[in-house]
C-alpha cells in the first residue's frame, strides 16, 4: 500500500515561509522547522528532500502569494497605476505588522544567502525579475490608458519601482513612519504620472 502523506503540503509550505521569511534560511534550525511544521525531520526530508529544496518552495510561495496581492489591488482599483500604487501601500505600510518580516524575502535571501548556496541566490533572482516584468506589464497597460507619457519605457520604470519597493521596505523597518513613508509612496507614483 502507498505511504499516504498525513499533511497538507500548500499548508506546510506557508508555514515553513512564514519562517523562513522571520528568521532566514541560516537562522531557521531544525529545531524550529519541526515545532513550526509540525513535523518530524525525517518526515520534512523525506517530502521535500531538503532543507534548500524546501526553502525554494517558499520562495515560490512567497512570489505566487505577492503576485496575488499585486492582482487583487490591480483589480480593486480599476487602474494598473493606481493598483500598482495600491500594492506599494499594501505591502510596505498596512501589511508591516503582520508580515515575519518588513524585508522582501527574495531580498532578504540574496543579501543572507552564502556562496555555497548558488540556487536560492538564483531562484531569488528569477522571481525579482519575474516581479519587474509583471510590473513591467502593468505599466505598458497606464501607458496604453493614458496615465503615464506615451514616450516613457516601462522596462526603466519598472526597475525604478523594484529600487523603491526595496528601499521603502527597509526605510519602513529602519524608520517605523508610516506617515513618511506613505508620502514617499506617493511621490514614487507623482514622479511617474509627471514623466
Amino acid at each position: 500500500m502507498a505511504n499516504i502523506a498525513k499533511y497538507d503540503r500548500e499548508d506546510v509550505i506557508h508555514k515553513a515561509m512564514l519562517l523562513f521569511w522571520e528568521k532566514g534560511f541560516n537562522g531557521a534550525s531544525t529545531r524550529d522547522l519541526q515545532q513550526a511544521l509540525d513535523m518530524r525531520p525525517g518526515s520534512i526530508y523525506a517530502a521535500f528532500g531538503s532543507k534548500e529544496k524546501l526553502y525554494s518552495e517558499t520562495l515560490e510561495c512567497y512570489s505566487r502569494e505577492m503576485a496575488t496581492v499585486l492582482e487583487q489591488r490591480i483589480a480593486e482599483a480599476g487602474s494598473p497605476l493606481a493598483g500598482l500604487e495600491a500594492f506599494f501601500r499594501n505591502v510596505v505600510i498596512e501589511r508591516r505588522d503582520t508580515n515575519p518580516s518588513e524585508i522582501c524575502m527574495l531580498v532578504k535571501t540574496l543579501s543572507e544567502a552564502r556562496n555555497d548556496q548558488p540556487e536560492l541566490m538564483k531562484l531569488s533572482r528569477e522571481l525579482l525579475k519575474r516581479t519587474e516584468n509583471r510590473f513591467a506589464e502593468i505599466l505598458q497597460q497606464a501607458i496604453k490608458q493614458g496615465e503615464i507619457a506615451e514616450h516613457s519605457d516601462p522596462y526603466i520604470l519598472a526597475k525604478h519601482l523594484q529600487v523603491q519597493m526595496i528601499g521603502l521596505r527597509i526605510y519602513m523597518k529602519t524608520s517605523l513612519n508610516t506617515v513618511a513613508v506613505g508620502e514617499l509612496i506617493e511621490a514614487v507614483f507623482n514622479n511617474i504620472k509627471a514623466r
